[in-house]
Parts: structure tokens; sequence; C-alpha cells
């Protein structure tokens, strides 16, 4: 299951969807092309705005809140909420 942390200053993502197998997760692909497109989006308007760090666990650290920066995110975070909604068992977002 991927889980996704969300705080005013921080997104953590972490594990697998287990959809299909690695490489064929129609879901993990979702997730992960929403979250990088967001994230680059951001870095291209201001390097910035955020601290990314990858892993076994994504963590992304708003550094700088701004209204490009606060409503991709928001949007980033609606496109997931709605995955979670379509893949009950393969995504789980909890709001700290």
């Amino acid at each position: 299951m991927i889980k996704i942390e969300i705080s005013k200053d921080k997104i953590t993502i972490t594990g697998h969807a287990n959809y299909n197998d690695y490489g064929k997760d129609i879901v993990c692909a979702a997730v992960s092309s929403t979250v990088i497109t967001t994230v680059n989006g951001i870095l291209s308007i201001n390097s910035d705005a955020l601290k990314v760090t990858e892993g076994k666990t994504l963590i992304i650290e708003i550094l700088k809140h701004d209204e490009v920066t606060d409503k991709l995110i928001n949007n980033m975070i609606n496109l997931l909420e709605e995955l979670k909604n379509d893949y009950k068992d393969n995504i789980n977002i909890r709001r700290c």
C-alpha cells in the first residue's frame, strides 16, 4: 500500500500500491507521475520553494508558501485523494 502523510509543511510518501507487479502497476505510476509533475512544476518556478528527499521514502518539505506553490500542492493532494477513492486498497492518505 502507498502511504501518504500530509502536514502543513511536509508530505511523505512511502510503499508500493501492490495493484500489479513492479513496472506494471498503474496505481504506482499514477501517484508517481502526479507527484513528480507537481514537484518539477513548482521547482521550475521557484527552486527554493521545496526540499525533496528521495529514497525508500519520498519527503517533500514545503519551504516557502506562496500562491503558486500552495495551489499546485493542493491540486496534487486533490488528485491523490481522487486516486485513493478509486483504489482504496492501494492508497492510504493521512493528514497530520
